[in-house]
Order: C-alpha cells, then sequence, then structure tokens
C-alpha cells in the first residue's frame, strides 16, 4: 500500500430533529462535493434554543478524505 495524506475539513451540520441527524446533513452534504470521504468524528453538540425551548441541534463533525494535491 502506497503512503498517503488525508486532508481534514470541519463542518457543522444542522437539524430541528436531533443531533444524529444534523451529523448526518453534514457528513451527506461534504459528500456531494469531496470524493473518498473515510472518517467522519463528532467532536461537538450543542443546541440553539429560543424562549427556553430547543429550536435546533447542532454538531461539529471533522471529515477526513484522501488529499490529491499536485
Amino acid at each position: 500500500m502506497a503512503d498517503s495524506v488525508y486532508k481534514v475539513i470541519e463542518l457543522v451540520g444542522t437539524s430541528a430533529e436531533s443531533w444524529e441527524k444534523a451529523a448526518s446533513t453534514a457528513v451527506e452534504r461534504a459528500a456531494q462535493t469531496l470524493r473518498d470521504l473515510r472518517v467522519a468524528e463528532v467532536v461537538e453538540l450543542d443546541m440553539v434554543l429560543d424562549d427556553g425551548k430547543i429550536t435546533m441541534y447542532r454538531a461539529k463533525v471533522k471529515v477526513s478524505f484522501k488529499f490529491e494535491g499536485s
């Protein structure tokens, strides 16, 4: 196996339903424009509140993909 390099980016996915859906949203959107996704790591979870009620779940996700630079 040849040596490889991977790039890691940080994304924030959101969902009105759950943290799981927020993380999925981030990965699914990244997969639309990036090739060869390898690993996704949830690094932080938080919520947006309005008048004491949860209005949005947010998941900060680190995604890695194979680097194909010149």
